[in-house]
């Protein structure tokens, strides 16, 4: 009675796999996700259904058949897996507890399924939030960092070009002191969507590196494609007509660009191109903001 009233899923196997006892929770499961075989789960190999997960690629079913044959053979005391089990409608995943005992000098396996959906999906909020820019939702800048070590090691591995793009804000401090910060974030978060456009790809990614600064990498692209797309973000956020009436030259908001293309060499950093980007920018305020200087 108080195995059926939990709402873990048991079952207990003997130490060939044959199903010896299931409590109700297991078989609504399999009820409602159409795997109840029969009424009677008992002689049913568990051992044998998770190598047959297995030889169909699944490798959760793999891992499930490795842990429970670990503890049967006393290699481990007990075994502890996460894994997905996604239904039609909804995501899910699940803590399944494989523990040793014995009943009249008799040793079976007991195995539990417990439900940890509510666990994980808050783990991954608290893990998007961890990676994400508070106000623009986009990679922060520890993300920004890990991928671009990571795409200029694998840019010097396949020998691809890799361009980034260093993105300012001209004159943004006008905006904040003369409209309000509100203002200046409504702004930020304006330039994003557009930025956000030009990044889809695997190999792309956009980032705020801090206050009014953006970095976009494009892997696998060359010069001329990044040429194209840093000018046209230039034009569209200048399309926005966001006024900006304290600029010194342009009464509305504009953005500076400076754009380094190369094949990584072994040993170049993160820090170094974006270095390389940085001081492109510096030459595009330079010559008068509002414009892209690339090398």
């Amino acid at each position: 009675m108080v195995l059926d009233s939990m709402t873990e899923s048991i079952v207990v196997i003997d130490e060939q796999g044959r199903i010896e006892y299931t409590n109700n929770s297991w078989l609504a499961f399999g009820k409602d996700n159409g795997c109840a075989l029969r009424q009677d789960w008992r002689s049913v190999n568990y051992l044998h259904e998770c190598d047959k997960a297995a030889e169909q690629g699944d490798m959760f079913g793999l891992s499930a058949g490795d842990g429970i044959r670990r503890v049967i053979e006393g290699r481990v005391a007990t075994f502890n897996f996460e894994y997905p089990c996604d239904s039609p409608d909804e995501r899910r995943w699940f803590l399944m507890s494989v523990t040793p005992c014995i009943s009249d000098n008799v040793r079976y396996i007991v195995i539990s399924h417990r439900n940890i959906t509510e666990r994980k999906l808050a783990e991954e909020r608290v893990h998007k939030l961890a990676q994400s820019d508070s106000l623009t939702g986009i990679a922060n800048r520890r993300v920004l960092y890990e991928f671009l070590d990571n795409e200029i090691n694998r840019s010097i591995r396949l020998k691809h070009n890799l361009c980034v793009a260093l993105i300012d804000l001209d004159h943004f401090k006008l905006i904040n002191d003369t409209y309000g910060h509100d203002v200046g974030d409504s702004c930020l978060i304006k330039v994003t969507e557009i930025l956000s456009c030009y990044s889809q790809r695997s190999v792309d990614q956009c980032a705020r590196l801090g206050g009014d600064e953006f970095v976009i990498i494009w892997g696998e692209t060359s010069l001329a494609v990044a040429r194209r797309l840093s000018q046209t973000i230039i034009d569209e956020v200048s399309a926005l007509r966001i006024p900006n009436k304290g600029a010194p030259v342009n009464q509305y908001l504009t953005v500076s660009v400076g754009l380094t293309s190369l094949i990584p060499a072994r040993g170049v950093s993160g820090v170094d191109v974006l270095k390389m980007a940085d001081d492109r920018l510096y030459e595009a305020k330079e010559g008068g903001r509002n414009r892209l200087m690339c090398l």
